[in-house]
């Protein structure tokens, strides 16, 4: 019987405010590596918590932007790891959008969402020394 790896199911959570300043498209939208920036900051983080080294991101098997990001967005990225080989970990990672601006009140308007918007799932490939 084998003992199954510690490093399987680690997760990382961050959350990040986006701000005007970072929106790059009409309707206040920010780019699609917008989001895959934070993937990096997960997976940099699960390597060192895995490794004790910041690691190398070496590639996306999948990705997929299934809703928007937006200035004013407070945004939660989450990384998991899933499977661990001898010097490579594979992560899956999720974005979600938990607040959102509405400037359709006021200026500096914003809401909690009721139900967060999944905005972008990957799952990508890490490597460690």
């Amino acid at each position: 019987m084998t003992e199954e790896d510690p490093r399987l199911g680690l997760t990382v959570v961050h959350k990040r405010y986006v701000s005007a300043a970072q929106a790059h498209y009409a309707g206040n939208l920010v780019d699609g590596a917008f989001g895959l920036a934070l993937f990096g900051d997960v997976a940099t983080e699960l390597c060192i918590r895995t490794d004790g080294d910041e690691g190398l991101f070496a590639s996306y098997s999948d990705v997929q932007f299934l809703g928007e990001i937006r200035g004013g967005d407070v945004v939660e990225t989450k990384g998991t790891v899933v499977r661990v080989g001898r010097r490579s970990r594979e992560i899956e990672f999720l974005a979600s959008v938990l607040c959102r601006g509405r400037p359709d009140l006021g200026i500096s308007a914003a809401e909690v969402l009721t139900e967060p918007i999944v905005a972008i799932r990957a799952r990508g490939t890490v490597v460690v020394p």
